[in-house]
């Protein structure tokens, strides 16, 4: 295991993410990525190679009883959301959508306001924002791609600044013993910069059409009638309507999707068994819970469809089939990307990040807040997780600044952590948030990334920015107003320079234009 422990770990997630952008093809690059960590896992040894691989990785991933119910989640809400297209629901939801969203800024906002109210879990949040919204940004021509980047910027982004979400419950978890985990996560929310100006950073793009990089192309081909430029892995046309379904057939399954993954997240906390609403969701299993309140929600809606004569019960069943084949390209690209998470695990990634932390730590005490950030972005770009992030780094960030010692680079340096981790997740090809996302929004998942990735960059740059002032300032407040003036100032900067570039004008026209 010469390898172990090295920066040499993180090689088989990098090799798999340049390889992605480079080919614009997921599955091969990640099953790359997965050969080059067997190989070094092994030492080059064949039969080592093919068992590790198989054996250690992609059958252990798959047989992991949390990934499996994920991935029942999504078959459940797959068939789900094949049941409203085929009742009718989905149509009828995007004329009645179309009559009150008259514009593609009200549709967009419209996008980010329901994501922000689906806090609870980042899977239900893609999947369901995309099911909802598509057929009504459909209609008035916003871009597949920004769609997905406004799904995924609502998901994780607003469930690391949610007290009652899944997250919350994971970082409550990695508290030490003794500590109050929510008090410690409410506590960093205001220092959750990169979360905070994600959000900032939506809303000013949608109500000042301030778009740049490849997602500018997108939109643009989108205002000439093209949604997709790049189009996705599976046919996106609804099928046939089969059903006499109205407004209140897609709004009425969602509801109940929504109440019932709520009460199976508790449930499985011990509510019901007398632990407090907070305790339950801070001692969940986010997994089990989706898993119940989906099929629960399946099952209702069935019901419902046949009982009212909206869907026919032959037709309810032919949707389980083709709600699983809408989820195969997600379910696919999950269980590769699972599997290379193994791979780097085992090449001991997590060993070598938390020697590089520790190491930082001394002189550089101010630094640190934005240099965990940068650690913490890196790690889980490559591995493509949060959660594995902040187990890693929470604790290390707490050994070098106890909560006990009142020294507010404590709670600074967790909510760097915590923010590097969701950039990271937010920027990485094999993050299963962001190829959710793409699922949702039925986006093709290499254009989602690249569309996406200017946008992350620059909230990534900023934040590390801020984190910098945070560290000597020490005051929320001042370091958030510091960052939102430089972030705003970046965008229009950048958007300005690619107004520049597609349409060069002289010294008088580019005034006029300042001007305008």
């Amino acid at each position: 295991m010469a390898f172990h422990g090295t920066f040499w770990a993180l090689l088989p997630p990098i090799v798999a993410i340049a390889l992605a952008l480079i080919t614009k093809e997921v599955y091969s690059s990640l099953f790359l990525g997965i050969l080059v960590g067997g190989l070094f896992y092994s030492g080059f040894s064949f039969e080592g190679t093919l068992n590790h691989i198989f054996s250690e990785g992609l059958i252990a991933q798959i047989s992991d009883p949390y990934n499996v119910g994920i991935l029942m989640f999504l078959v459940f809400l797959g068939v789900l959301v094949s049941l409203m297209n085929r009742a009718g629901g989905s149509a009828a939801f995007g004329q009645w959508a179309a009559r009150r969203f008259k514009t593609r800024i009200g549709v967009q906002l419209a996008t980010i306001l329901l994501g922000c109210l689906i806090f609870i879990d980042d899977y239900f949040n893609c999947l369901t924002v995309g099911s909802v919204m598509r057929p009504v940004t459909d209609r008035q021509n916003v871009s597949r791609a920004k769609l997905a980047y406004l799904i995924d910027a609502t998901a994780a982004p607003i469930c690391i600044i949610a007290p009652i979400s899944s997250w919350a419950a994971a970082i409550s978890g990695f508290a030490p013993e003794g500590t109050n985990g929510l008090m410690l996560f409410i506590n960093a929310i205001p220092y959750n910069f990169y979360a905070l100006f994600t959000i900032l950073m939506m809303v000013t793009l949608t109500v000042l059409r301030l778009d740049y990089g490849p997602m500018a192309r997108h939109e643009a081909n989108a205002l000439r009638g093209n949604i997709f430029t790049v189009n996705p892995p599976v046919s996106t046309e609804n099928e046939s309507a089969a059903g006499k379904g109205g407004v209140l057939d897609l709004v009425l399954p969602i509801l109940v999707l929504i109440v019932s993954c709520v009460v199976g997240m508790i449930y499985t906390g011990g509510f019901f068994e007398g632990t407090s609403f907070v305790d339950s969701f801070a001692n969940s299993d986010a997994s089990v819970g989706l898993v119940l309140g989906s099929f629960v929600a399946l099952v209702l809606t069935i019901a419902a469809y046949s009982l009212r004569g909206v869907l026919e019960f032959r037709d309810c069943m032919s949707c389980l089939t083709e709600g699983f084949k809408a989820m195969v390209p997600a379910i696919m690209i999950l269980c590769l990307a699972w599997t290379l998470k193994g791979m780097t695990d085992s090449l001991g990634a997590a060993e070598y990040v938390a020697g590089v932390v520790e190491h930082s730590a001394g002189s550089m005490l101010n630094f640190l807040p934005a240099i965990v950030f940068l650690i913490a972005c890196g790690l889980a770009f490559a591995t493509g997780t949060s959660w594995g992030t902040f187990g890693i780094l929470i604790p290390i960030t707490l050994k070098v600044f106890p909560l006990e010692s009142g020294n507010p680079l404590a709670i600074i340096c967790v909510s760097a952590c915590m923010a590097g981790a969701v950039c990271g997740d937010h920027c990485s090809p094999i993050s299963d948030t962001t190829i959710m996302s793409s699922a949702g929004a039925q986006c093709d998942h290499i254009a989602h990334v690249s569309t996406q990735m200017p946008y992350a960059l620059s909230c990534a740059l900023i934040s590390f920015l801020t984190y910098v002032v945070a560290g000597f300032v020490q005051n929320a407040l001042i370091s958030l107003a510091v960052g939102a003036a430089l972030l705003l100032a970046m965008m229009s900067v950048l958007h300005f320079a690619q107004q520049r570039a597609e349409n060069p004008l002289t010294g008088a026209e580019a005034g006029k234009e300042i001007a305008g």
